[in-house]
């Protein structure tokens, strides 16, 4: 049997989400472990770019052959199609939310006056800011347990940090969360919680191997956030949340928009009602509420506050 070459990134979370993945390929599998420019650069995300800091590297592994699949944190992800590659399955999406690992065992609402919570997300700052201008937010970097020590750690300076959900839960640490932030009060990046699987177009031997993988749902939720980001014209780093999902015959889609600093918050929620869960009303679906998101954040002002994040 032909070995199918599955490129991830080689962090231990890269590493566990991607094993978990590909044991549901139609295929054996070796993972090849890919160093990307996010995982050497220590610099800050909104210094770096972010977008495709995490991905470009792992494409390139794809295109010149050395790997026949490659899968992402799908929030990784730029929304701009790359030549050459088919996005072939996105998987069902883990718990989306973010979660508060503090120390002492604090929820969100007991952290003292000024507490220092970490975080190298634009959108979880500027979130943090929204709800506790209090608190002194701190651009960290580094892997899920690296970020963990600066907290929980023997050496911590940091009151909390705050980390996705799903990365907790695929690395068997989710005991260490304090705190699971609310969707309303903390609505999550684009794609949050759901990985992307890419091969080489007319590749249909891989596909048939890896199709299976993808859950019509979630794609189309994160096809309406994705599409919210594009339209903004923000990319993968911006103070930008988009948190859709399909549900009582309807797909709903919240868009929001943030300064850095937490002093403006602009909003869009829309809702589109379906005539069936079939692919194509599900990707119609998702581009109506897209757009209504986007065109309600334009007319409010959204794209100045994405040039402020840039500059």
């Amino acid at each position: 049997m032909t070995v199918l070459k599955v490129g991830t990134r080689g962090s231990a979370l890269a590493m566990a989400q991607c094993g978990a993945l590909a044991e549901r390929f139609d295929a054996e599998v070796a993972l090849v472990p890919i160093t990307t420019q996010g995982d050497t650069d220590r610099s800050s995300l909104q210094q770096i770019g972010g977008t495709g800091v995490f991905v470009s590297a792992l494409r390139d592994a794809l295109l010149d052959g050395r790997v026949d699949v490659a899968v992402h944190s799908l929030k990784d992800l730029p929304t701009t199609p790359a030549p050459g590659i088919e996005l072939v399955a996105v998987s069902k999406r883990e718990d989306a939310r973010d979660a508060l690992c503090a120390r002492d065992g604090l929820a969100f609402a007991d952290l003292p006056q000024g507490a220092r919570v970490g975080t190298g997300s634009p959108r979880r700052m500027a979130q943090l800011r929204v709800a506790r201008p209090d608190l002194e937010v701190v651009d960290i970097r580094g892997n899920v347990p690296t970020r963990l020590a600066r907290a929980q750690g023997d050496d911590a300076d940091l009151d909390a940090v705050v980390l996705a959900l799903a990365g907790l839960k695929r690395l068997g640490l989710d005991d260490r969360a304090t705190d699971i932030l609310s969707l309303v009060d903390f609505p999550t990046a684009p794609g949050q919680g759901a990985l992307a699987v890419e091969i080489r177009d007319g590749d249909g031997a891989t596909r048939a191997a890896v199709v299976k993988t993808d859950h019509a749902a979630t794609r189309a939720a994160v096809d309406a956030e994705r599409r919210v980001l594009a339209g903004l014209e923000a990319g993968c780093s911006a103070p930008v949340a988009a948190h859709a999902e399909v549900a009582d015959g309807m797909l709903f889609l919240t868009g929001i928009a943030y300064a850095t600093d937490g002093s403006t918050r602009l909003s869009a929620s829309h809702a589109f009602t379906l005539d069936s869960t079939k692919p194509a009303d599900l990707a119609e679906a998702a581009r109506d509420v897209a757009e209504r998101a986007v065109a309600e954040l334009l007319e409010g002002g959204a794209a100045d506050l994405v040039h402020e994040a840039r500059a």
